[in-house]
């Protein structure tokens, strides 16, 4: 594992406050590869942001960045996010 990156649930918690579910178990799928795979196992890199990407491509999923009492998120690279509610 390359020492910048974790897994999905290193943004859990802050994905939980945007969604009000548990999000480590939902399930995305890849707009780049069609992979399937739950929140918890993509890779996050954090930089200014999170950028959450798929475990088989390297395509980035969700880009997220909190600030100021805001959260802004790109999902551009998730084809859909299957949540359990």
């Amino acid at each position: 594992m390359d020492a910048l990156m974790l897994d999905g649930n290193a943004v859990a918690g802050l994905l939980q406050e945007v969604f009000t579910v548990e999000m480590t178990t939902a399930i995305g799928t890849c707009g780049g590869c069609g992979a399937t795979d739950a929140v918890g196992a993509v890779h996050v890199y954090r930089g200014a942001g999170f950028v959450l990407r798929c475990p088989h491509c390297d395509t980035a999923l969700m880009k997220v960045v909190a600030a100021e009492g805001r959260v802004w998120m790109d999902c551009s690279g998730l084809r859909t996010l299957e949540v359990s509610v």
